[in-house]
């Protein structure tokens, strides 16, 4: 099934008088790349948690949070009086020293270096970290959710494109007879205004217009077209396949560009040019698909 890398998940576990809080947000990258901002808390627990995040969401850039909320407002850091103090009263000498204003003296204090205390949750024991990993795993479970729906909005989007591709390919047929006869009526021109049509070897006239021919066909260019379509709507069934879609893309982007070098035609490069759009939708999509 296909997934998205776009996705959020959330989960919060109670503990005591505070809440701990799991966010997880996750955007299109071509590698795994998270930025994780944990609680000093549980720190220690930082690469465990990264190891969980690579195995469950594979790819993408991860912005993971584990923070704590007090339930009645307060925060977990609390002002050092003692230091406060020694600011203020060092502050207070070199403004009578200087003799400037005291007016701004405790909110320059506030901002110095070392002014909060971070006040521990508690010690880090099996059973609280039991409690977050277990959130931790729903918030997992919620962003996995989020990004199996959003992968099935981009697989109809992809199969929608991909069908009109293919139907694309099949206007292409009854333009070649016409295609092929025109552009011998255009040699034959060409060469009848140059040097005269009763000047030429007209066995060998026949010869070197076959071979000329032969190298605008697009058959080969139009099989592997349709097996790409194909190959690409069998992938899609498989999991984590974005980047393997990624190459099947590419692949049906040189056979695209090949049938317009080749058609020597206007209408079927009408065809060609809207087949490229379709196929520039898909490439779009599929940088988010994980």
């Amino acid at each position: 099934m296909i997934q998205s890398m776009t996705g959020y998940g959330k989960a919060i576990a109670e503990w005591t008088d505070k809440n701990i809080v799991i966010e997880i947000k996750s955007l299109n990258s071509k590698q795994l790349d998270v930025n994780a901002r944990i609680s000093h808390v549980f720190r220690e627990k930082e690469l465990e948690i990264r190891s969980l995040l690579s195995e469950t969401l594979v790819r993408g850039k991860i912005d993971f949070a584990l923070y704590i909320e007090y339930r009645d407002g307060l925060s977990e850091k609390s002002i050092n009086t003692h230091v406060v103090s020694s600011y203020c009263s060092q502050l207070r000498a070199i403004a009578a020293q200087q003799q400037l204003p005291e007016s701004n003296i405790l909110d320059i204090a506030m901002r110095m270096p070392d002014v909060l205390l971070s006040e521990p949750v508690s010690e880090l024991n099996d059973d609280l970290w039991n409690m977050v990993k277990k959130a931790l795993l729903q918030a997992v479970a919620d962003i996995t959710v989020y990004r199996k729906n959003e992968g099935n909005a981009l697989k109809q989007d992809v199969q929608q494109n991909i069908v009109s591709i293919e139907q694309l390919l099949v206007q292409l047929a009854p333009l070649e007879p016409l295609r092929m006869q025109r552009i011998k009526e255009r040699i034959v021109n060409a060469i009848d205004e140059a040097v005269g049509n009763d000047k030429i070897d007209t066995n060998r006239f026949e010869q070197e217009l076959i071979f000329y021919i032969e190298k605008l066909d697009i058959n080969e260019e139009k099989v592997r077209l349709h097996q790409h379509c194909e190959y690409f709507k069998q992938t899609m069934n498989e999991s984590n396949c974005g980047k393997k879609l990624s190459f099947i893309a590419q692949e049906m982007g040189r056979e695209i560009n090949t049938i317009g070098s080749k058609s020597n035609d206007a209408d079927m490069q009408k065809i060609v040019v809207h087949m490229k759009d379709y196929l520039e939708r898909i490439k779009e999509q599929v940088l988010n698909i994980l």
